[in-house]
């Protein structure tokens, strides 16, 4: 709310482009696009006219709008939708919607907003696909509480918890630095002990660093390193 100029920080600047959001947020909104956590959209406004509305508010003519709709349906795999209501589309296809109304209108700093809550698979995946197509020139903050979708989506990935940051780099350094590592879950069919070493065995020669933290009644749990 505060980096989309809703509301002022308490302390400190925001600085989008070079502006400050509290002393220019009109020329920053021409430039920024944003998908809250929740979809605000017009129920009675079709798919098309939703992109074409927010496309020109953000400065584009009627012909530029236009192509930017064609371009835009067709990325968000929506075309056959394109003349329907926004109130009878699934939930899948209006979180969509709402992530392609972020991007009209060239914007260069998108915030999103856990862009893919609450969306089918398949969805969430199309989306992935659009970020990741309009990712180059951009810069992208997005929220989530999904973490194989911020190892795919992000440069960097900041972990804040009760409001603090508690660090932030690379998905890779963050791994590296943080990542307890991989657990190995072994089922026996029956108790048998025998059968337990022989498999420890195997582990320990291929792995040395694997340790076992579990042995719960059919259950080995190993953490791989």
């Amino acid at each position: 709310s505060i980096l989309t100029g809703l509301f002022p920080p308490t302390s400190g600047t925001v600085l989008i482009g070079g502006l400050d959001i509290q002393t220019h947020t009109d020329s920053i909104r021409h430039r920024l696009g944003m998908c809250p956590q929740y979809n605000i959209l017009f129920n009675h406004l079709t798919v098309a006219e939703h992109i074409l509305f927010y496309s020109q508010l953000k400065g584009r003519s009627r012909d530029e709008a236009e192509q930017e709709l064609e371009t835009m349906l067709e990325d968000m795999g929506l075309t056959h939708k394109r003349n329907e209501e926004a109130q009878n589309l699934s939930g899948g296809m209006q979180r969509k919607l709402s992530v392609a109304i972020a991007f009209v209108g060239e914007a260069k700093v998108v915030v999103l907003d856990e862009p893919t809550s609450g969306v089918d698979p398949y969805s969430r995946r199309s989306i992935w696909d659009l970020l990741l197509k309009y990712r180059p020139g951009r810069t992208i903050i997005l929220s989530t509480h999904h973490m194989d979708e911020a190892d795919i989506l992000g440069d960097r990935v900041a972990i804040i918890s009760q409001g603090k940051l508690f660090c932030s780099g690379s998905p890779v350094f963050l791994k590296n630095c943080f990542g307890s590592g991989f657990y190995l879950t072994l089922v026996r069919k029956m108790r048998n002990t025998r059968i337990g070493r022989a498999a420890v065995k195997v582990i320990h020669h291929h792995i040395p660093e694997a340790k076992l933290i579990e042995n719960i009644g059919q259950e080995l749990i190993y953490l791989l390193p």
